[in-house]
């Protein structure tokens, strides 16, 4: 499902690492301070010409950028491309896409095929950490500029998830819906966590940021009874792995889910209708990019905003601007928002708001801050430390 053109500002921004020097605007993109909006296909055009008089196309005529897409079968997928491809459009630049089908290999071997291309710039959204380095080499080696959508890669420019944030959102957005549903039987329920491991530290941020804010929020939940399953990423490992799981779960015990993605909370829940054991479940999905499940599943209560169809408005601009040579942030971050029944209609308008819909929520800045500086120092962090996000 498309979100609508018509995007708040407010909607999506960006939090832009403080170690970078001020950049210029840049015909209306100014990357410490863009609000998010599409930008005109004027703006865009001057762009262009800006950045050729600077880097010309390889081709001797017009740039040729290539996009390799996590998956372009999934929702996420899908409205990350669409944004990428309209404004490519808009600028009038050619677009090769590829499809790296979660798998490190297949990006690895889209990676040489966009050299043999010989494009002037690479959007590249791969999940597998273990294939970031070969697959930046085939880059270097071809002088290829490179941004890294949510999985960075050494090298590149980063763009997406604030993870940390993201994580603690929604897990103490479900800590909070829990307790009102459960009550004092909150703490003999189970927490599910659907997980990314083959996607390395900057997901593990995510899913732990989860855990932490689920438990700042529920004073004397067992640890024991955290339950961490490898979803890898799809509605139908999560199911598979959540169905494995459920026997260690008593019966009647409180289910509360959460997860990488929305497919993978999805496919969680799925897998507890499946069993019959929907009545006593409850789960929090992260992207809400599967709006028509936020707007009618009544065991999705919620799910942390990404935004990705808005990914193109800042993807485009900030490869131009590099290829202008201008200064560009290591790292930009989405800034997220719990969307719920109650709210939907903000972000998708072809759903109505519920209303009455949601819970009296506030995100727990305090907590959180002790559980980023914390954070910042963990060992398996080391190396990650330019991609954390400040508060």
């Amino acid at each position: 499902m498309i979100r609508s053109a018509m995007t708040l500002a407010c909607t999506v921004s960006m939090s832009i690492l403080a170690a970078q020097a001020a950049a210029e605007d840049f015909h209306g993109f100014d990357p410490q301070a863009f609000d998010g909006k599409r930008l005109p296909a004027e703006a865009m055009q001057e762009m262009v010409s800006e950045a050729a008089g600077v880097t010309a196309p390889r081709n001797g005529d017009k740039y040729v950028f290539g996009f390799a897409n996590l998956q372009r079968d999934i929702a996420f997928g899908v409205l990350v491309e669409n944004g990428i491809v309209e404004n490519a459009e808009a600028a009038g630049i050619e677009l090769v896409i590829a499809d790296n089908r979660l798998d490190g290999p297949t990006a690895l071997s889209n990676a040489n095929s966009f050299t043999q291309r010989d494009v002037d710039y690479v959007i590249e959204f791969q999940t597998d950490a273990n294939f970031g380095q070969q697959i930046m080499q085939v880059f270097d080696n071809a002088g290829i500029a490179v941004t890294a959508i949510d999985i960075p890669m050494p090298g590149a420019n980063f763009f997406g998830v604030n993870n940390p944030k993201s994580g603690f959102m929604g897990g103490s957005y479900l800590a909070t819906a829990a307790k009102e549903q459960f009550g004092e039987r909150l703490n003999e329920g189970y927490l599910v966590i659907g997980a990314l491991p083959q996607s390395g530290a900057i997901p593990r941020m995510r899913t732990d940021g989860q855990r932490a804010g689920f438990m700042a929020l529920s004073e004397g939940f067992p640890e024991e009874n955290v339950i961490e399953i490898d979803t890898k990423n799809t509605l139908q490992e999560a199911y598979t792995q959540m169905s494995n799981v459920l026997g260690r779960i008593p019966p009647g015990a409180p289910i509360m889910i959460i997860a990488i993605n929305d497919q993978a909370t999805i496919g969680m829940l799925q897998a507890v209708r499946a069993a019959g054991r929907a009545e006593t479940a409850i789960a929090v999905g992260n992207g809400a990019d599967e709006a028509e499940a936020l707007a009618t599943d009544p065991k999705l209560v919620a799910a942390t905003g990404s935004f990705p169809g808005d990914y193109g408005n800042y993807l485009i601009p900030l490869a131009l601007s590099s290829l202008a040579g201008k200064d560009v942030p290591d790292a930009m971050f989405v800034t997220h928002q719990m969307v719920t029944k109650g709210n939907i209609c903000e972000f998708y308008s072809e759903y109505d708001c519920q209303e009455g819909a949601g819970i009296d929520y506030a995100f727990p800045q305090e907590e959180f801050d002790a559980y980023l500086g914390d954070l910042k120092t963990q060992d398996w962090l080391k190396g990650y430390e330019s991609i954390l996000p400040e508060s």
